[in-house]
């Protein structure tokens, strides 16, 4: 039962996410997204009271995958290998399941302000900044590490591309991000 509970969680985010998307987060009711489900408002209400009980879902999931990934990094601080790893996770983060959280955030950011997750998003971003810069202290290479991060959040954000279809493979964006924190002779 948990199982199936866990699945009808998932499958609400994820239609809400393709409805904010679609429609923009305003204008997309709770009805719509039970209609999509093919459930009752009562089902939905079940698992979500409101809209923003579903932006805080799907924030917070995403908040503990970063979580994990700043924990493994602060545990394996100051060595190339370990930057390397932090940059391979937090590809896998952005251009995983989460990408469609990340599109949502920055295709709403009034709904993330006025929900109050942006800046817990932000400070997420600014320790995984200091685990990419660790030990540099060059700033030109400080800014290569912040940049590598930059463009690991490019391959989920269609803003950046003259079409969304334009947006760079994972795999790309990952070889850049490496190359930009890769220590420099």
């Amino acid at each position: 039962m948990v199982g199936r509970r866990s699945d009808t969680r998932e499958r609400i985010q994820r239609v809400a996410l393709e409805l904010f998307a679609e429609q923009g987060y305003e204008k997309t009711s709770l009805r719509e997204i039970a209609e999509r489900l093919d459930l009752t408002k009562a089902a939905l209400y079940y698992h979500f009271k409101t809209k923003e009980d579903i932006v805080h879902s799907f924030m917070s999931d995403l908040a503990s995958a970063l979580d994990d990934l700043l924990e493994w990094g602060r545990s394996h601080r100051d060595s190339a290998h370990a930057r390397e790893e932090v940059l391979r996770r937090f590809s896998a983060v952005v251009a995983g399941e989460y990408a469609p959280v990340l599109r949502f955030m920055q295709q709403n950011m009034p709904a993330m302000r006025e929900l109050g997750v942006k800046h817990a998003f932000a400070a997420k971003i600014q320790e995984l900044f200091r685990l990419v810069c660790a030990g540099e202290d060059d700033p030109a290479t400080q800014l290569r590490s912040r940049l590598a991060v930059v463009a690991l959040m490019l391959q989920a954000n269609p803003m950046f591309a003259a079409d969304p279809e334009t947006l760079p493979p994972a795999d790309v964006a990952l070889r850049v991000a490496l190359e930009l924190a890769a220590p420099r002779d």
